[in-house]
């Protein structure tokens, strides 16, 4: 079977990329697809490649997604309605896995929405290190089967070559299962802080111990960093302690309003990211994991699929 990578605008340089790793399943090519806004906001796509019989790979991270959503969705259909016998997400951020819960009354829980929305267009879904709280695991709310790759190795790859005597850092509680693999990997120790979040743009962060800093560079790692507070603030109680300057890394670069110059106004030597989102700090490519983790979705049938 053909696989056809069909980037949605914006994602061009991912299917790019991922067409160059010797594990996507083969024959492969890259599929091309016309967008257009209309004058009263609506969207026109034009296919203009061939999909009859093909594997489809719709590349699409989702950050800022709700703009992104009806084109994906439409196009999903529309290479279905041209012949491809399969149709998978290749979404290296996946977004809407924050609200998780109902926090408030009244309050819905839109990561079920946005997963059963998303699974009525696929076959399947390859993420990296989607946000997983109270919903532990993609098949609670994915009804399609996934694949989720972990930014861990090569995050540790980066630091082993790039940090001089490093120490982990995890701003809360929640990024201790990605840090404690990340310096595992590479290892270096690690510390989690503690973090009491007191609004959108206010958070508390509490001090890590001086000694375990004694001759070390600092790296701040964390998932998603959007505003970019919480590891601004750590920054800070690391100045005031007096340690070298810190390394900031994300997996997901969300980087909401001025975050970049947030933490490097906070002392920040280096901003880092992995590129689920295109930015300018990408240093971490991820595209021979992705590549894997579709061959290895694509691998079983769609019976074995559906079944994990």
């Amino acid at each position: 079977m053909n696989t056809v990578v069909l980037p949605l605008p914006g994602n061009e340089a991912l299917a790019d990329a991922l067409l160059k790793q010797p594990a996507l399943p083969r024959p492969a090519e890259r599929g091309e697809l016309a967008v257009r806004v209309f004058p009263d906001g609506e969207t026109h796509l034009r296919l203009l490649s061939k999909v009859e019989g093909a594997r489809v790979v719709l590349a699409a991270t989702l950050d800022r997604p709700d703009a992104k959503l009806l084109p994906l969705l439409f196009a999903a259909s529309l290479v279905r309605d041209y012949g491809a016998v399969e149709v998978g997400l290749l979404a290296p951020y996946l977004a809407y896995m924050r609200q998780d819960a109902r926090f408030a009354p009244g309050e819905g829980v839109t990561a079920r929405y946005f997963a059963k929305l998303l699974s009525s267009h696929l076959d399947w879904l390859v993420t990296v290190d989607p946000h997983l709280h109270r919903i532990t695991a993609l098949d609670q709310v994915y009804d399609c089967p996934t694949r989720v790759v972990h930014a861990a190795p090569a995050m540790a790859e980066w630091v082993a070559a790039n940090v001089p005597a490093p120490i982990l850092i995890g701003p809360d509680s929640e990024s201790e299962q990605w840090v404690a693999e990340v310096a595992s990997l590479a290892k270096v120790p690690y510390a989690v802080l503690d973090k009491i979040r007191h609004g959108d743009h206010q958070v508390e962060v509490s001090r890590p111990e001086m000694a375990q800093l004694l001759g070390r560079t600092p790296v701040l790692v964390d998932d998603i960093v959007s505003t970019a507070h919480t590891m601004a603030e750590t920054l800070r109680h690391l100045q005031q302690m007096g340690a070298k300057p810190a390394v900031c890394i994300a997996v997901h670069a969300v980087f909401a309003e001025d975050a970049v110059a947030r933490l490097t106004s906070s002392g920040a030597a280096r901003v880092v990211s992995c590129n689920t989102i295109a930015h300018p700090s990408n240093a971490i490519s991820l595209e021979r994991w992705l590549a894997e983790a579709i061959r290895d979705v694509c691998g079983a049938s769609p019976t074995e699929r559906r079944a994990e």
